[in-house]
């Protein structure tokens, strides 16, 4: 009986081992952005991540309170170094080490487990004009030898995001990817570095993007079922953006004798809103495709086997820069509030989709809407959306966006309410020159949704807020004042 027992108890074991492999292989992680006027608490945003089988997070700066909360959660952590940092820990070791001993190496003692530090973020965007150029290599040198003093350098590896413009093909083949002409040498550099220290090459692929530059690109060249534009390399054909792209990268690596540094993609989705490319429907398409694509562990055609990468993203943020384009707010997989957006199985179409975040505290149902007396020709009325979309997220107002369908009025409701929730649902923050009033009674019409905010226990600064929307106030006050002109 006992060697029957214990043959069992082997075969139970190899079976546990098989079972973890096979969900490690199809693993896939996240992107966890912070800049929202009303966050979710920590560990709700955890349970959340474990409620659906995350078992990666990249975070894109190094919060207490967040790593607090991954603690004993057994999700692996990307942890990240904002560029304005670069300067400082390039300038010298120092630095690097405080660095390492404040957000890396007490974290790990108390449990979290930490693979990744991210040193900057897409540092090397030609939009950047070279800013970062001379100080991402030597940073990243820093946090190495802190890692190394720590006794950490074997458990958790540096790396740098980039942005997929750091390679092309000048014939639009994979084959022909090479790194940046004006950039290539400072590229071999960090990817030597990467070999000689076992760290992976973290590519961010945005096939929307791509969509979004350009109005000819191949719409169904971007999804995984077939295009009418395939891309023919040789012997491969490319059926979606994403393999090619990626194999890009694999070309350029191996035309630079690198053609073993391992590649993650570190950031890959496609936004729901602010577009109008950027919907539900065009999302979920993408999101399913690529999950079902990566599950399938096939690969790429130049790397076969299962892909390492990170969703973009997993919460919607209010507080994000839209000087991309407004669709920068609405790359979430969840809607602020951790509820999920539409349908998607992360195992590839073989499992439960989304759960929402439990425990979600919100304010009052009360909304702040146009007076239905208020005349719309009226100055104040553009001086108070230009104001309220210039504290608040508006980007969900324009053409083919969801509240594309509003009429001039429900425009002008759904600027004073976003306005009105950042501001926690204060009553001063709903009179707008007497233009304004509450109602208990949903404005919600159609795909737009006025939001009621979650309750974050405090009143939202307004100085976190101030200019965060400037840019594009002005351009929905027009869009509002068009409208009533078209009635």
């Amino acid at each position: 009986m006992a060697a029957v027992r214990a043959a069992a108890v082997a075969l139970l074991s190899v079976a546990v081992l098989c079972g973890a492999g096979l969900r490690r292989s199809q693993a896939i992680g996240v992107n966890w952005g912070t800049q929202l006027s009303h966050p979710l608490p920590a560990s709700t945003v955890v349970r959340l991540l474990r409620d659906n089988g995350f078992d990666k997070v990249k975070l894109f700066d190094a919060e207490d309170g967040i790593l607090g909360a991954l603690r004993g959660s057994g999700i692996q952590v990307m942890v990240g170094i904002p560029n304005d940092m670069l300067a400082d820990l390039a300038a010298g070791g120092k630095a690097a080490e405080d660095w390492v001993a404040k957000n890396v190496s007490g974290h790990v003692r108390d449990g979290v487990d930490i693979r990744y530090v991210a040193v900057g973020n897409e540092p090397f965007l030609e939009t950047f004009n070279g800013t970062y150029l001379k100080t991402t290599f030597p940073a990243m040198q820093n946090i190495q030898a802190a890692l190394v003093k720590a006794g950490l350098a074997d458990k958790v590896k540096v790396t740098v995001p980039l942005n997929a413009d750091v390679y092309q093909s000048p014939t639009g083949k994979p084959s022909d990817g090479d790194f940046r002409a004006d950039i290539h040498g400072l590229m071999l550099t960090i990817v030597q570095f990467l070999a000689s220290t076992g760290a992976p090459f973290v590519a961010n692929v945005y096939p929307f993007i791509s969509l979004y530059a350009d109005p000819n690109f191949p719409l169904d060249y971007a999804f995984f079922q077939g295009s009418s534009s395939p891309v023919v390399d040789g012997g491969v054909t490319y059926q979606n953006t994403f393999d090619a792209n990626h194999d890009t990268l694999v070309a350029a690596l191996r035309r630079n004798g690198f053609g073993n540094v391992s590649v993650v993609v570190g950031e890959v989705g496609w936004p729901t809103d602010g577009d109008a490319s950027a919907n539900l429907d065009y999302a979920r398409r993408f999101n399913q495709g690529f999950l079902t694509h990566i599950a399938s562990g096939q690969g790429t055609p130049l790397r076969p086997g299962p892909v390492d990468a990170y969703l973009f993203s997993l919460i919607d943020e209010d507080r994000k820069s839209i000087q991309p384009g407004n669709f920068e707010r609405h790359w979430g997989i969840f809607n602020y509030d951790g509820t999920p957006k539409y349908a998607l199985s992360l195992a590839g179409g073989n499992g439960s989709t989304l759960k929402p975040a439990r425990g979600v505290r919100y304010l009052e149902k009360r909304w702040c809407v146009l007076k239905p007396s208020a005349d719309l020709a009226d100055q104040k009325v553009g001086d108070s959306v230009s104001y309220a979309c210039g504290l608040a997220d508006c980007t969900a107002l324009g053409y083919k966006t969801s509240c594309g369908g509003l009429d001039a009025k429900g425009n002008v409701s759904y600027a004073f309410n976003s306005y009105y929730q950042t501001m926690d649902q204060d009553a001063r923050a709903c009179d707008f020159k007497g233009l304004a009033t509450t109602t208990s009674v949903d404005p919600t019409a159609g795909t737009c949704r006025f939001i009621v905010e979650i309750d974050v226990g405090g009143a939202a600064a307004i100085s976190s807020a101030r200019g965060v929307a400037g840019g594009v106030a002005s351009v929905l006050a027009a869009l509002v004042l068009m409208s009533s002109m078209l009635l």
